[in-house]
Order: structure tokens, then sequence, then C-alpha cells
């Protein structure tokens, strides 16, 4: 995963908006999402070479998605980021007891950022610079740095947002599904410097990544309403932007009560 927007109690009919874009090597291995057999609570897409997922929601309503952050010097680590979502949305943990719990194991993984929430909070933490948040309701954006570095896709995310903030059900859905496969570059003096080089940071600052190895392979939209009901969307890409697969999942969180 390598960008994202999480609205959080800001919009006038969802307690959580996500949408979010997953980057990766087209040749790796990954799961369409769909409830997991092994973990039927989970509702997400499924990185078959390390098992564990880039976002996801559980059927209690709680989200959790997280983004890498290249460290310097780092070496393979002893245990995949990606099962850091599923450990959380197969618990019953709050999102600010998790990141709590997850900063004190923090250096058995690679460089990251992971954001949790339950239908009532929202939790940050990262190990690259081993802080952790919980927060207020607003608009928060994510990349391969930290929480709101204001890189241009970043920003550009957000700010598309926030003129989509008065749209809602399929119009909201299909506004932010088209944000998210933009493909505008960013002026170079714009471009973060994470240790590449200039040319590769053209390639990876749309927001829309369109490569024949590399690119966005999926874009997700998540909507949790506040009366309750989920919705997960998945539109699926390969290389040259070509659609290979759509879903669309539906349903009301389980409470206490149910």
């Amino acid at each position: 995963m390598c960008l994202l927007i999480v609205a959080h109690e800001v919009h006038h009919q969802y307690r959580l908006v996500v949408a979010a874009n997953r980057d990766e090597f087209h040749d790796r291995p990954a799961d369409a999402a769909d409830f997991w057999s092994d973990m039927p609570a989970i509702l997400g897409g499924r990185d078959r070479q390390g098992m564990g997922t880039w976002l996801a929601v559980n059927r209690r309503g709680a989200f959790a998605a997280i983004t890498n952050v290249r460290m310097p010097g780092e070496v393979a680590a002893p245990r995949s980021r990606g099962l850091i979502i599923s450990d959380y949305l197969n618990d019953f943990r709050s999102p600010s007891e998790f990141v709590g719990d997850l900063a004190r194991s923090g250096h058995d993984y690679n460089g990251f950022n992971v954001i949790a929430s339950a239908p009532d909070e929202l939790s940050w933490y990262s190990n690259f610079v081993e802080e952790q948040k919980t927060l207020s309701p607003g608009v928060y954006g994510l990349s391969n740095h930290l929480l709101d570095t204001p890189w241009p896709k970043v920003r550009r995310l957000k700010h598309a947002f926030d003129k989509l903030e008065r749209l809602s059900g399929s119009d909201l859905v299909d506004a932010l599904f088209d944000a998210l496969v933009s493909e505008q570059t960013a002026p170079d003096p714009e471009l973060p410097e994470t240790g590449l080089d200039l040319a590769y940071e053209r390639i990876l600052s749309p927001i829309f990544i369109n490569g024949e190895h590399y690119g966005t392979r999926c874009s997700s939209i998540v909507l949790l309403d506040y009366d309750g009901r989920l919705s997960f969307r998945e539109r699926r890409f390969g290389p040259a932007r070509r659609l290979i697969g759509e879903c669309d999942f539906e349903f009301d969180i389980e409470t206490d009560e149910t």
C-alpha cells in the first residue's frame, strides 16, 4: 500500500471514508478482496508471498492499512509487515491499545506506518520514528513517509476529497475512483528525496503509477456510515492500467448486541 486518505468523522453520511491505492510489482501474487477462509471475520486482498495484507476490514467495522517506509541500512526483518493488519483485525483491542502494543515490537519489522480504526477511534503508528497518535476527527493522508507528510500526491488526493465531501453513495465512490487513477506527475522541485534517482522519483510521483513491471495494482474504497453499514469496493489493475477485476461488498457491522 503506497497511498491513502482516511476521513474520520467529518463526512455528513460516513463515519469513515477511505480511498487507497496499492503499489507493487505486478508479478507478486495476490488474492482479490474477499473474506478469508482461515480468518472469516477479515475482508480484504491478500499477499500470497507474506500471507498478510495491505488494507482490510473486519465484520465489527474495524479497518487497518499499512505503508512501507524505506529505512537506511535495513535488512530483511523476521516478520512480514502485512501480518500487522491481520493481527489487529483478528483481535478485539482498541486501535490505541493495538498500536501501543505494536510499538513494543516495532523492531521486528522493516519500516512501516500503520493506521487502524474502530468505528469510534482512529490511531496511527510508525516504527520509522517510533511515534504513535490517537487521531481527532479530520482528513489524513499517508504514503511512504509519515502521516500527512505533504508529498504532492498526498496533497492532491486530500484536495480531491475536500471537493467531494458533499457527495455520497455511488456518486462519491465513482468520484473517489476517478481521483485514484490520476497520472499527473509532480514538478521536479516538489519531488521528495527518498534515496532514489530523479527519474524514478518522477515515475512514483502520480497518485496512480502506470508501469510495466511495477505500478498501482488495486484501488480500494471503504465507507462506514453512521448506522453501521460498511461498503468495501476494489478495482484491480495490470500493466498499462488495464482493469483486470473488481468486487463489491456491503454488510451491517456486528456489535456487542448482535
